[in-house]
């Protein structure tokens, strides 16, 4: 598995923007599907979306649908999570992470990842 490395949080007010990055280390990066998800405090960790290993196909939750894009440059060994329109309710830590299945396969199943970043933290505002 590679290791990943999430970077891009911060405090922003609600309706404004943010954009995450999660850098994966090693050769294969394109050989993994990848995926965000966060966890707010007391509560479960939940699915945001997830993205092919091309990148052709992606998925989203039904609580950020419409919000927020996944994308990834293999090149770069890097995924991102754009996030517009952000809510109060989107505050959490935000995790990156990696399966070798596909992503339709693996999808919301949090068990299906098996390399997970540290986190970075994201706050709105109200």
């Amino acid at each position: 598995q590679v290791r990943v490395a999430e970077s891009g949080g911060g405090l922003v007010q609600t309706g404004g923007s943010l954009r995450l990055s999660c850098v994966a280390s090693g050769r294969t990066f394109g050989a993994y599907a990848m995926a965000w998800f966060r966890q707010a405090p007391g509560k479960e960790r939940e699915f945001v979306a997830t993205i092919s290993r091309g990148g052709g196909s992606t998925w989203y939750g039904d609580s950020v649908k419409g919000r927020v894009t996944i994308s990834r440059d293999n090149a770069k060994n890097t995924v991102y999570l754009q996030m517009n329109s952000l809510k109060p309710e989107d505050t959490a830590v935000y995790y990156c992470a990696s399966t070798t299945l596909t992503a339709a396969r693996a999808m919301s199943n949090i068990t299906s990842y098996l390399s997970w970043g540290q986190g970075t933290q994201v706050t709105v505002s109200s």
